[in-house]
């Protein structure tokens, strides 16, 4: 697939992934492109289904929204909140010790830049990348399961993990696109192009999709 192809199916998921009930959307529109509360509830995420991300999310920030008030709350308040995402208890060790971090280095404000992200606990390339671009509208590439299984599905890249994934998107996919990349293709990856048996016939862009390695269309 070249770039041109991949750029017009960006544009046409930008139209229609408003008319799916996709977690992503909601989830990204509650974030209000708050680069906190987009680093959490990605650190929420982790191993977590979408639907469950967006509920422990808005109950957490109901208690929560800035770091300063994160800090304040207990380990156990924090697990409470988020259970039942995935290492629930793990995960509200690290928002703690990621939210004092920011208080005490950081002056409260997370950092946007993409190394000093990645030094805090719990933060790797998908996270540091969805808060530079959702957060702080800076081009990256964020890689999730989801963004790694449609871009090898389509055929704009052949790659085996997300760092190939991310890597190859970058060499071939304009900067000024790249952060229409992770909603877009989350939203479709969470409603209509699966992990198993795609639903192809209610594509919006199957016209355009070399369909590599899917075996059972519907």
């Amino acid at each position: 697939m070249d770039e041109k192809t991949f750029v017009k199916i960006l544009n046409i998921l930008d139209k229609e992934k408003q008319k799916w009930n996709a977690p992503v959307v909601s989830l990204l529109a509650n974030r209000t492109k708050d680069p906190y509360k987009i680093l959490i509830s990605t650190i929420i995420s982790l191993r977590t289904k979408d639907e469950i991300t967006e509920k422990a999310s808005k109950k957490l920030f109901s208690l929560a929204d800035n770091p300063y008030d994160m800090i304040r709350l207990s380990e156990e308040e924090i697990s409470k909140a988020i259970y039942p995402a995935g290492f629930y208890k793990n995960k509200a060790k690290t928002i703690k010790e990621v939210s004092k971090r920011i208080v005490e280095e950081f002056d409260g404000k997370v950092p946007s830049d993409f190394e000093t992200l990645l030094s805090f606990k719990g933060v790797g390339r998908k996270t540091a990348n969805l808060v530079l671009s959702e957060g702080f509208g800076i081009p990256a590439i964020c890689v999730d399961t989801h963004v790694h299984r449609i871009s090898n599905r389509l055929g704009i890249v052949s790659s085996k993990t997300p760092e190939e994934t991310e890597k190859q998107l970058m060499e071939k996919v304009p900067k000024k696109y790249w952060n229409k990349i992770n909603e877009n293709l989350v939203a479709l990856g969470q409603t209509i192009c699966k992990p198993i048996t795609p639903l192809c016939s209610k594509c919006p862009i199957k016209d355009l999709c070399q369909k590599v390695s899917v075996e059972r269309k519907k």
